[in-house]
């Protein structure tokens, strides 16, 4: 397999400061490393992280861990059924004084967005992330905005079933890269949790440790890891395979291959290789493609969960020969 000539010179550099933004986090977030790589893996694949599991396991403390690791603008936006699209995207306020209308940025417009309980609010409110998380713009009034890069939305979420949350449209769930649920901790991590977390909050102390540009550099040598034609194909019978499987009645999208292939790169420069393998897929097949599907009528009366389905799939997709040189 080939390999680019630049990005080796780069790997060492991303590694290290990956790692010391991965300890930073897990500074915080005790028992919790899958999760945090993953995290760290949407960032540098340039994409949006939805968190997802029950009240009290730590989904905004890693959102907010991450955030103050790394030196740049950060805005938080609790979600609530009554906040408004404008409350998101910012809106035209009339000025007196120049009598001219003036745009007054909304919180989407930092590196990195928190979004809290995100499926608290309405459809119409979540519908306002669409265009940023897609195109990295904001349109108000027929004027279009810009935001800067690197730009990501961690999202938390608690399971549609607790009482006043809303389902995420297809749409949004589809710009998310990929989805994580933090799960309780083990008894160890909980106990180091009560000793570290029983007086002040460790995010109180928690320093950045990467800059902004040092963020970019690495999402750009990121972009230069090497994804070879087996490969791709490999990443495409997978999204295929979800389309017609009959556990299914809504597979995964086109969107969907490209942010897969574009979290495989940064899963193997996080590793330290400047090319994707079929392992890397396969790694993140279930976080990347799971949240997009929508079981069959059959599959959710067996309990058949679209994890299971991918894992499943993942196990009889033929895995093409790849070799490094």
């Amino acid at each position: 397999m080939a390999v680019t000539h630049d990005v080796p010179q780069q790997l060492d550099e991303l590694v290290s400061t990956a790692h010391r933004i991965r300890q930073a986090i897990e500074s915080v977030v005790e028992g919790k490393s899958d999760a945090v790589r993953l995290t760290l893996t949407v960032l540098l694949a340039e994409g949006h992280l939805l968190i997802e599991d029950v009240p009290g396991v730590g989904k905004t403390m890693l959102a907010k861990a991450l955030a103050r690791s790394i030196d740049c603008p950060v805005r938080r936006v609790q979600f609530t059924p009554d906040l408004l699209p404008s409350d998101i995207t910012g809106v035209s306020a009339y000025n007196q004084q120049t009598r001219e209308f003036e745009f007054k940025p909304g919180p989407v417009f930092a590196n990195i967005v928190v979004g809290d309980e995100i499926n608290r609010a309405s459809p119409k409110t979540q519908s306002a992330l669409l265009e940023c998380m897609e195109e990295h713009q904001v349109t108000v009034d027929g004027v279009t905005y810009r935001l800067d890069a690197p730009f990501m939305v961690i999202a938390t979420q608690n399971p549609i079933e607790m009482e006043g949350t809303y389902p995420l449209p297809e749409a949004q769930r589809d710009r998310f890269t990929a989805r994580v649920a933090m799960g309780y901790p083990e008894p160890a991590a909980e106990l180091e949790m009560l000793d570290v977390h029983g007086g002040t909050s460790p995010l109180d102390k928690l320093e950045p440790v990467a800059t902004t540009a040092e963020v970019r550099a690495l999402i750009e040598a990121v972009r230069g890891v090497y994804v070879s034609q087996a490969v791709k194909k490999y990443a495409i019978d997978l999204v295929v395979a979800t389309r017609h499987s009959p556990d299914l009645r809504l597979g995964a999208s086109p969107r969907s291959t490209l942010q897969l292939v574009r979290a495989a790169r940064a899963h193997a420069a996080l590793s330290g290789r400047d090319y994707v393998i079929p392992d890397d897929l396969q790694d993140l097949a279930v976080p990347v493609l799971a949240h997009r599907l929508l079981p069959s009528v059959e599959a959710q009366g067996q309990r058949r969960l679209p994890e299971q389905v991918v894992t499943d799939l993942v196990r009889r997709v033929p895995v093409p020969e790849t070799r490094a040189s």
